[in-house]
């Protein structure tokens, strides 16, 4: 896109405007980190936001024209051990940056000895990846044939099976037609075909930019999976402005031809957050007035719903993410819609789930109703029988699910009583308690409902700002201090035309990262001695254990004493919980102004 896609370098994020993001996770399988260069890895922060929603995240290794062919012939036309040890140093790359495998895609022509080793590589790969990496991926990208010659098929054929065969799935050129998909219908592996869908609609393509789905339409008659390409699209060739209008229109238009991901484990706790903003929020007020963006802190994301009206006495409800308001980080759900006057009501789906049900479950809904007194708002959850929720039968999971219209405790439980805020402009918070046994979680919704019906359409307008569902069967797990704290790379400077003192760092520390959200980083500092009243100032959220401190305004140390900054990690957990000051990791630096002595 555009040349490659730069802002999400900063792995702790960047003040970007209007940056390219995506967040319709719960309708993909496998996301492809693309460039042309040799070897693609994923930058960090979209390793995470795929992983968050249970995405396989691959990068890319691809050598193309006579450079390609020079490289490959190099590690491909000699001895096995050549192409082994390629290999097995991009399994450690995968490993070590912590995604899922590799797109392959080889954009030149072969000699006849180095294609036939192609396929041997291409199956160790895919061996020792799987070995290091649960649920890794190795794709070939349809090019080169088994004789070498460069010829995009545009299908699965008898001139590119040799290496589909030896890798989990081909991602096929886009340039098909309709007996191209014919010509695959038979084949068993059919689902790891992914057929090519040019979003730009470059060449002779059927469907394309907002007709995208006429594409899926034509491939799931067959039976083939698909691989969109270049879903930038929206961002790069309409208004950017407007790119999360164009961007939900463009994953509505297919919403009937994508599967949506359900939720698989607990707890279940978003904001809604994109991983970008116009300001950030920290519980319903702005702490920051200034564009951001980092897709480490974008949270699992809702499943979407429109539902049109179709005169003006039947109910509609569409729902979307704003950027106006938000309960945390830059974002919150807004759903919008109006009641039918036959108060049957409207359910609004958040999110698919299937994870055992524990005995006791909790739930928080943070709320504010922006239109209409007269809309109330329950919170739905689905369950299915334990027994027809197995591997070995799907035609079970379409059985009868039961629904629970959930009734809001008159007090929070006392397993959140340590996460209680002051709640300002507008904001609510309602808390749940649920006993089940013998089941699955199945669906989590929003009902919209008139306590007092009455004959005309109610129109309503609410907004969610964070739902969290907790497993608290068991007593939570005491928190734990982060531990080791240690600073490196300290750099001073000062600025000749202020005086004022900066400086540079960067921070460590140990602790597990199983049950963590993120880290918040503070820090307080004064001259010579500490007051216990001064309270110390957010640096950041760190998504890993280490976070980068650049130029930091620090006040000058005095002539009698030394400086004092004091550093403070806090972690937050995934179901919310932030341990008090006792419990952060805690590190002091002492400085003092560097004298110099003429002999």
């Amino acid at each position: 896109m555009m040349g490659g896609y730069l802002e999400d370098r900063f792995i702790q994020g960047t003040d970007s405007q209007y940056p390219y993001v995506f967040y319709h996770w719960n309708q993909i399988d496998i996301f492809v980190y693309f460039s042309h260069h040799m070897f693609t890895i994923p930058p960090v922060a979209w390793t995470n936001a795929a992983h968050k929603h249970g995405v396989c995240v691959l990068g890319t290794f691809i050598t193309e024209w006579e450079k390609g062919a020079k490289t490959c012939e190099s590690f491909l036309a000699g001895e096995e051990a050549t192409y082994k040890a390629l290999a097995d140093k991009m399994v450690l790359l995968a490993e070590y940056y912590k995604f899922d495998g590799w797109l392959i895609n080889i954009e030149n022509v072969l000699s006849a000895v180095a294609v036939s080793n192609v396929p041997h590589f291409l199956r160790y790969l895919k061996e020792k990846l799987h070995q290091r990496i649960p649920g890794g991926r190795v794709i070939w990208y349809d090019s080169v044939l088994n004789n070498g010659e460069l010829k995009w098929q545009n299908e699965l054929n008898e001139k590119n099976r040799i290496f589909f065969d030896a890798c989990d799935g081909i991602f096929t050129n886009y340039n098909w037609q309709e007996d191209h998909l014919q010509n695959m219908a038979e084949e068993p592996r059919r689902t790891d075909v992914y057929v090519g869908v040019d979003i730009f609609a470059r060449s002779e393509v059927i469907g394309g930019k907002f007709d995208t789905v006429k594409s899926l339409q034509m491939l799931r008659q067959y039976g083939l999976s698909a691989a969109l390409f270049a879903p930038g699209w929206v961002y790069e060739c309409l208004e950017k402005d407007q790119f999360l209008l164009n961007q939900h229109k463009f994953w509505s238009l297919l919403d009937n031809q994508l599967l949506t991901h359900s939720l698989c484990s607990l707890p279940i706790c978003s904001s809604f957050c994109l991983g970008f903003g116009k300001k950030r929020f920290s519980y319903g007020q702005g702490e920051d007035s200034e564009p951001w963006f980092n897709l480490s802190t974008q949270e699992i994301q809702p499943i979407f719903t429109e539902v049109p009206a179709i005169d003006e006495k039947n109910g509609w409800v569409r729902s979307q993410i704003c950027q106006k308001d938000a309960w945390q980080g830059g974002s919150s759900l807004l759903i919008e819609g109006a009641l039918p006057p036959d108060n049957s009501g409207l359910t609004v789906r958040l999110f698919s789930l299937h994870t055992p049900a524990p005995p006791k479950l909790v739930l928080a809904l943070v709320y504010k109703m922006e239109e209409s007194s007269n809309v109330a708002v329950s919170l739905e959850l689905s369950t299915q029988d334990a027994l027809s929720c197995n591997v070995d039968s799907v035609t079970g999971l379409t059985g009868q699910s039961l629904v629970h219209t959930l009734q809001p405790l008159a007090e929070p439980p006392s397993e959140l009583t340590n996460l209680q805020k002051n709640f300002k402009n507008g904001w609510e918070q309602r808390y749940y308690e649920v006993h089940l046994s013998d089941c699955f979680l199945k669906c989590l919704s929003l009902k919209f409902t008139q306590p007092m019906p009455n004959q005309e359409v109610e129109n309503f307008s609410c907004r969610l700002g964070e739902i969290r569902v907790l497993d608290v069967s068991h007593p939570p797990l005491l928190s734990v201090q982060p531990s080791d704290l240690s600073l490196s790379h300290i750099c001073w400077h000062r600025d000749p035309k202020t005086d004022q003192l900066f400086v540079s760092l960067t921070l460590r520390w140990s602790h597990p990262m199983e049950d963590i959200r993120h880290f918040r980083v503070f820090c307080r500092g004064v001259t010579c001695r500490l007051s216990p009243l001064f309270r110390p100032h957010l640096l950041g959220l760190a998504h890993g254990r280490i976070y980068r401190v650049v130029d930091l305004a620090v006040p000058n140390p005095c002539t009698t004493s030394q400086g004092r900054l004091e550093f403070a990690v806090q972690p937050v957990e995934k179901d919310g919980s932030e341990p008090f000051p006792p419990l952060w990791g805690q590190l002091v630096l002492e400085y003092m102004e560097q004298t110099h002595t003429e002999v």
